[in-house]
């Protein structure tokens, strides 16, 4: 039996090879094997030795107790017995010795085995702990490093999800497309974003629904790219159809229009016809009689720029012709529409449409559909308005329209357009034109400034070539959106077509020649005729004029000079290019100034003669602004609509047309009516709010702008315009006799405007043609009572209403009515069925009585119902109802129901009424509900509002839908569209359903059930309003004078006289005194106190009680600690400024700008002062010299610091004294102060400053930027592409007082670049930089080499350095020495002169140099054939000069001439040998 324990690890787990451990692992369990093993054995040596003891003591007490026993056993018997009994006694001691040891060792072997189990039990438990320690130890580790790793992952995922995380971004936009019918469209665009964007489909803004139409679409996205799908497209598919992508950053859309085309009749092939091609229809009309009916019409529309519209109508065309139709054409303002990239057309299958695909204001206008056939022309308008897309630039003004091509030449055309209305925006202040050649996509703009007139010509053109043209509009805001673009014109001369000419010859044949081939060989081209202003305007004038007869074979060309009217002197216009066209736009004329023009023609042999002058032409305008139309008149139409009338402006020249506004009564925001000029004086203004009230202006519009606002209209109610009722209908016969019948009949659906007043009914007997009138007075029943009828006789009835416009058309006949004697004992019909509250799933059915009961009264009714078209009726209830009304509930939507009545009595069922009208179960839009409320008296009512109320409209307030009559209970108000019932005296009595149903409109009415709860809500509310606390409108506040007295202060809402209050301050009231003086202004409601010494002993808190009959309240203010220091500072201050205030002071103490002109400006404001009062502005104590005296009574003094600089650094003072006291106020320019002046002076320049220009030296090339002024201590920099430039010997940084500069000196291809000046203002960076490379380095390099030849050729040049007089006088016989010093490098060669000729040298004439510097001429013995000009060339090889000497003579005894005394002689250059060589 071993005693080598086994670890706890091998005990309870199955035993497996080491090898799947891990290196760590297998080192621990070795580690505690080996402790295992140290322990084991120290143990079992141990027990050895407590075993060996154990068994000595033992054997010592065996062989102790043997002897005793032995000597017990000799005192008791004989030797042999005792040898037998010793022997015996010896043997069982033995066996029991040896039993004893078996026993001993069996119990130490027991008690080892134990001891070694507890001590392993124990060694097993503490290796347990340890591990379990360990193991805790390595699991928290490794949780801890797996929180650390996940805590890691997570924020790498963030990080990365961040990084990738961005809105929605649409890479590809969805794309327009038209498609013929039954054909597939396929949309598709292309989005990113993360994370993934959510994709829905619109059309025509609302969301596109597949289940709606299975199969109709498909969607798909796959890879960021979605798509729709469209399958079989019908016409009914033409629309705008969106895609918007949305995720958590954001959300972005595309659209596209899909237009689906029919194939037209003539489009179709001959099938029938017996060929193998199909051959197409005539597109003539056959002439024959069709009848067309319009069964669908468009109606008025408003769209915006951009959007797209179908205008469609549904027709019925008799007889309905496969190849033959009517023909079908679109106006737009009487003008006929054609089809073009913007407009489509359809007509055929019983439609006609007229599809926008991009719409622009240029397409508003009434549209006119005309159905042509020999029957005659069929009709029907409506209103397309149009307004301005979202603008570019907030506030930027709406597009240009109607852009159109005038007068288009080789090379010129005019362009017009008709401006933007601004109503909403600011006044336009001028046009951009620009232009694009067709096949390409760059457009031009033709105009570096705006232009103020819808008229521009454009010049430059090429000739052959097609343009077309778009306008924007600007305006202080910014500049609009481009309008339509203009239909194409190509740049030709109209003229060339009528130069040719068809030549019959012999037989069948024509030739076409040329006008210029009967010219014959005309060589240089005759002057142009017929010059003349074609057009005049303030900013240009268009020259006109007639080619040149013969004009010769070559092309030719113009040139147009002009001159001002007394300047004698002519400037040619053209100079840059030639034109072509017989026109030419003349810009930038004076203003005021008169001109006269000439024109001569080129070609390639020479330029003709002038032509001849214009009379004198000045630049102005030659149409002004219209002026302001007239009366405007406004008139009822139709619900949402008014008739606008006008009368024509005085001054109304070339009008394009005119604009509407309108505004809401009392809101002064006007918007426009309509977004293209109308050229008539008569407009419908459309989409208006029923019942609101409008007013409305109009303006005139011509190519020069916009006049004035007319004169607002009178305010008018957007109603129906007032006309006769309709008819009534629904007559029956309630209850007859035998001799009279009683009928009754419903209202009219629409009473014209106005309250009916009364019913004319007419009967005639059946199978008469004439009418009979019953009552010659109107009824104002709607039930009557027709005697002295014949029993058994049938009769015919018909009903006519009638208002204030008139009597209206009668009903139709009734029914066949025999008079015959009701006597049935059931009753008659129930009659009058109307119904109130029309809702989605339920309507309220009203009726009235029998007038016949039979033979007992009625007890209750029965309601039954079907739907339109079916044949079952359904009883709605199922027990009899007592009320005259019933709210019938579980109907569908959209169905249309038929409605019946059963009265019932004691003997049965009625026959029924007849059946109501159908009624479609569906709210209208916009219905509004009954609502209760308590108003600020506390007075319980409920309210209803009617957008649709005419004139003739009534509001019928009913309790259980009987018309309410109790004036003691109730109260009714109305006011325009808004009516009220008020509660009297409310209490449970008043619990049940309230109605109302407002007349002549469209049904509208709504219903509200006061129960219990919410009357208990309306009055206990109505109870706080009437017994409310006082409202403040601000709580107790302070304020401080200038006297340094203090004011508390309240103020309530409103107080009655009969209110009382009182101040109390620390828990004392305070009463009025001289200390505090208070006062109440119940009027206002204001409540104060004024303390006039405010000190510490005023520190506390502020109370404010007020009562007013049973309202109370009360406003504390709590003055402790700082906000006690901070009132009481304030007081002291306010205190110490009023005595300061009272001589003269300074309202504003110093403080400085920066002027305009770059000058620092030191002001202040000065108040009562006099004119003893003193002003000085000092500098350091020094006196300032100023130019003027400061004004004193104008209350601003100024001192003006012209071109700061650290000289005026210093203290600054403007003192003002006189008797009454002084003040000062100083301002230290230095440090701070001095830096922000320098910067704000930098704002003012930098601003300023100038383009970089390129001055070229002879030591270099010179960078200039002008501004106002340049001080060195701003902060500016210079950078070469981007790098900052440090001032060097290379390059020097330097300015002066109006500029800066940076000098390249010896510039070379390094230097070349983009060059930067920069200068910072503390906030912003002002920059002007320039390109100096390419050409532009080239020539500014060429220029500075030349400057440095040439200024090293001036230097070394051949000089007279002085010497010479211009005049010499001189007496005959003397002799004559003129002398001068010359310079040169190299020396330069002299020469002199007499009257420009050679001088021959001899005795007479001596000239001598010295030193090739010193030169002089002799004359001896001077005659006066020697006066006259002497001149001396000085020259070398890189030029010279000369000096011109006058040499008089005179004779003896002569007086000497008088001429003027001689002075120094100006030379003059001469140039360098051309021969010569440059340095």
């Amino acid at each position: 039996m071993s005693l080598v324990a086994l670890p706890f690890y091998q005990k309870r787990r199955r035993h497996l090879d080491q090898s799947y451990r891990n290196t760590q692992t297998r080192y621990l369990q070795e580690e505690y094997s080996a402790k295992m093993r140290a322990s084991s054995q120290a143990s079992s040596r141990k027990s050895v030795t407590q075993r060996a003891s154990s068994r000595e003591s033992v054997t010592q007490q065996a062989s102790a107790q043997r002897a005793s026993s032995r000597a017990l056993q000799q005192g008791t018997t004989c030797r042999l017995c005792a040898k037998r009994v010793i022997s015996e006694a010896e043997e069982e001691e033995e066996q029991h010795d040896s039993k004893r040891r078996y026993q001993s060792l069996v119990a130490l072997y027991g008690e080892a085995k134990r001891e070694r189990f507890l001590r392993e039990l124990a060694e097993l438990e503490g290796s347990v702990q340890l591990a379990r320690s360990q193991a805790r130890d390595k699991l928290d580790k490794f949780a801890t490093i797996q929180q650390l790793v996940g805590d890691r992952r997570a924020w790498e995922t963030y990080l990365f999800e961040e990084r990738m995380s961005r809105a929605p971004e649409i890479l590809v936009r969805l794309r327009s497309h038209t498609v013929w019918e039954r054909m597939s469209v396929k949309l598709c665009f292309t989005v990113q974003g993360f994370p993934t964007p959510v994709v829905q489909w619109y059309k025509d803004g609302s969301p596109l629904c597949q289940a709606a139409h299975p199969g109709k679409y498909t969607v798909d996205s796959k890879y960021g790219v979605h798509t729709l799908e469209i399958h079989r497209a019908d016409f009914d598919d033409t629309a705008t159809y969106s895609a918007v992508a949305t995720n958590v950053h954001g959300q972005v859309s595309t659209s596209a229009a899909v237009v689906v085309r029919r194939f037209r009749g003539d489009e179709e092939p001959f099938h029938s016809v017996g060929l193998p091609i199909g051959l197409p229809l005539s597109s003539v009309v056959p002439y024959m009689h069709f009848d067309v009916q319009f069964l669908e019409k468009f109606g008025v529309t408003f769209r915006r720029e951009g959007e797209t519209v179908t205008l469609k109508c549904t027709l019925l065309v008799t007889p309905d012709l496969k190849r033959v139709q009517p023909r079908a054409e679109w106006y737009r303002d009487d003008v006929l529409v054609r089809e073009s990239q913007w407009a489509k057309m359809f007509f055929g299958e019983g439609q006609a449409a007229l599809s926008f695909s991009h719409l622009n204001k240029d397409d508003e206008g009434l549209y006119t559909l005309r159905i042509v056939s020999r029957g005659g022309i069929s009709e029907h308008s409506a209103f397309l308005f149009v307004r301005d897309a979202d603008p570019l630039v907030t506030g930027a003004p709406g597009a240009p329209m109607d852009v159109q091509c005038h007068d288009a030449n080789r090379d010129y055309v005019i362009v017009t357009w008709k401006p933007p209305n601004t109503t909403t925006e600011g006044a336009v202040i001028g046009y951009f034109v620009d232009r694009c050649e067709v096949g390409t996509d760059s457009w031009v703009q033709c105009n570096d400034s705006p232009v103020k007139i819808c008229k521009y010509p454009v010049t430059g053109l090429l000739e052959g070539r097609s343009y077309v043209f778009r306008v924007r509009a600007v305006n202080n805001a910014g500049v609009s959106r481009p309008s339509r673009v203009s239909e194409a014109v190509a740049a030709l001369d109209p003229a060339d077509l009528r130069r040719l000419q068809a030549i019959h010859l012999e037989g069948d044949k024509d030739i076409v020649i040329s006008q210029d081939d009967l010219e014959g060989d005309v060589q240089v081209p005759g002057p142009p005729t017929n010059v003349h202003a074609s057009e005049v305007t303030r900013t240009y004038v268009v020259l006109s004029w007639d080619p040149p007869v013969p004009r010769g074979r070559e092309p030719l060309t113009y040139f147009i000079e002009k001159s001002m009217v007394g300047s004698g002197s002519w400037q040619r216009v053209n100079t840059q290019l030639a034109v072509k066209s017989p026109r030419y736009a003349v810009f930038d004329l004076a203003d005021g100034k008169p001109y006269v023009f000439r024109v001569l023609s080129a070609n390639k042999h020479g330029l003709s003669d002038p032509s001849e002058i214009t009379s004198p032409i000045q630049a102005q305008d030659t149409i002004v602004t219209p002026s302001a139309p007239g009366r405007v008149l406004v008139s009822r139409n139709t619900k949402s609509s008014v008739v606008v009338q006008w009368d024509r402006p005085k001054q109304g020249e070339d009008l394009l047309g005119y604009y509407v506004d309108c505004c809401v009564a009392g809101s002064n925001t006007w918007e426009p009516c309509n977004h293209k000029p109308i050229g008539y004086n008569r407009f419908v203004v459309h989409g208006l709010t029923t019942g609101e009230e409008y007013m409305f202006r109009v303006k005139a519009v011509n190519a020069v702008g916009t006049s004035e606002n007319s004169q607002e209209s009178d305010v008018i109610k957007v109603q129906a315009a007032l006309t006769v009722p309709s008819y009534p209908y629904g007559l029956t016969l309630l209850n007859c006799d035998g001799h009279s019948m009683t009928l009754g009949w419903k209202v009219p659906r629409f009473s014209g405007g106005a309250p009916i007043l009364g019913y004319f009914v007419d009967r005639r007997e059946a199978g008469h043609k004439n009418w009979h009138e019953v009552n010659s007075t109107p009824v104002t029943e709607r039930i009557l009572t027709v005697e002295g009828l014949t029993e058994g006789a049938s009769y015919e009835f018909r009903i006519a209403a009638t208002n204030l416009a008139g009597v209206g058309q009668p009903s139709d006949s009734s029914e066949v009515f025999k008079c015959e004697a009701w006597t049935a004992p059931e009753p008659g019909p129930a009659y009058d069925l109307t119904f109130c509250e029309v809702r989605d799933t339920s309507l309220v059915l009203l009726w009235k009585a029998p007038v016949y009961s039979g033979s007992g009264p009625v007890s209750g009714y029965f309601v039954d119902y079907k739907e339109e078209g079916s044949e079952e009726w359904v009883t709605v209830n199922e027990a009899t109802t007592a009320n005259r009304y019933l709210k019938v509930c579980d109907l569908h939507q959209g169905k249309t129901y038929v409605f019946r009545v059963r009265a019932v009595n004691a003997s049965g069922v009625g026959r029924p009424s007849d059946a109501s009208e159908p009624v479609l179960v569906e709210a209208r839009p916009g219905t509004k509900e009954v609502s209760a409320g308590v108003d600020e008296e506390g007075n319980i009512f409920l309210s209803f509002d009617c957008q649709e109320v005419t004139d003739a409209s009534q509001f019928t307030w009913c309790k259980s839908y009987e018309d309410i009559a109790d004036d003691e209970r109730f109260r009714v108000e109305t006011a325009g569209d808004h009516s009220k019932l008020f509660f009297k005296n409310p209490d449970k009595a008043d619990v049940g359903t309230y109605s109302v149903s407002v007349s002549d409109t469209d049904g509208v009415s709504s219903s509200f059930v006061m129960d219990e709860e919410e009357l208990e809500r309306l009055m206990a509310l109505s109870n706080e309003i009437r017994n409310p606390t006082i409202p403040l409108k601000s709580e107790l506040a302070y304020e401080v004078f200038e006297k340094g007295q203090v004011r508390f202060w309240l103020q309530a809402e409103q107080l009655s006289p009969d209110a009382s209050f009182r101040f109390v301050i620390n828990d004392r009231e305070v009463a009025d005194s001289e200390t505090h003086r208070i006062k109440c202004d119940k009027s206002t409601g204001i409540i104060e106190m004024v303390m006039d010494q405010f000190t510490t002993e005023n520190e506390g808190t502020y109370t404010v009680q007020i009562h007013d009959g049973k309202a109370k309240n009360q406003s504390s203010l709590v003055l402790i600690g700082d906000a006690f220091k901070a009132i009481l500072d304030e007081a002291e201050f306010q205190r110490k400024e009023f005595l300061r205030k009272q001589g003269p002071h300074f309202a504003e103490y110093l403080h400085w700008d920066v002027t305009e002109d770059c000058e620092v400006r030191l002001v202040c404001k000065v108040a009562n002062t006099k004119k003893e009062t003193v002003f000085k502005w000092l500098k350091d104590d020094v006196l300032c010299e100023t130019e003027s005296s400061p004004d004193l009574e104008r209350g601003v003094c100024e001192l003006l610091i012209p071109k700061l600089s650290k000289k005026d650094h210093g203290e600054y003072k403007a003192t003002l004294k006189d008797e009454r006291g002084q003040d000062v106020s100083t301002l230290e320019v230095a440090g701070k102060v001095y830096e922000d002046m320098i910067l704000a002076m930098s704002r003012v320049c930098g601003a300023s400053a100038s383009p970089l220009k390129v001055l070229c030296t002879p030591d270099g090339i010179r960078l200039q930027c002008f501004m106002k002024y340049f001080t060195e201590e701003m902060r500016v920099n210079w950078y070469h592409k981007d790098a900052k430039i440090a001032s060097s010997e290379h390059m020097r940084v330097g300015g002066s007082e109006e500029m800066a500069w940076l000098q390249i000196c010896e510039p070379t291809e390094k230097d070349q670049g983009k060059y930067t000046f920069e200068i910072f203002d503390g906030k912003d960076s002002h920059q002007r930089s320039l390109d100096l490379s390419g050409q532009a380095f080239d020539e500014a390099f060429a220029e500075f080499q030349r400057l440095k030849a040439a200024a090293f050729a001036e230097k070394n040049r051949g000089k007279v350095m002085g010497g010479l007089p211009d005049v010499v006088t001189i007496m005959e016989g003397k002799t004559l020495n003129l002398t001068c010093t010359v310079f040169g490098n190299p020396d330069p060669e002299v020469v002199w002169f007499k009257n420009d000729k050679d001088i021959e040298l001899g005795e007479h004439f001596s000239v001598k140099v010295e030193q090739a510097k010193y030169v002089s001429m002799t004359i001896k013995g001077v005659t006066s054939e020697d006066s006259g000009k002497y001149s001396i060339h000085v020259k070398n090889k890189y030029g010279g000069e000369k000096i011109d000497v006058t040499v008089s003579v005179y004779k003896r005894g002569e007086e000497i001439p008088d001429v003027a005394p001689p002075q120094q002689a100006k030379p003059k250059l001469l140039p360098a040998s051309a021969s010569e060589p440059a340095p």
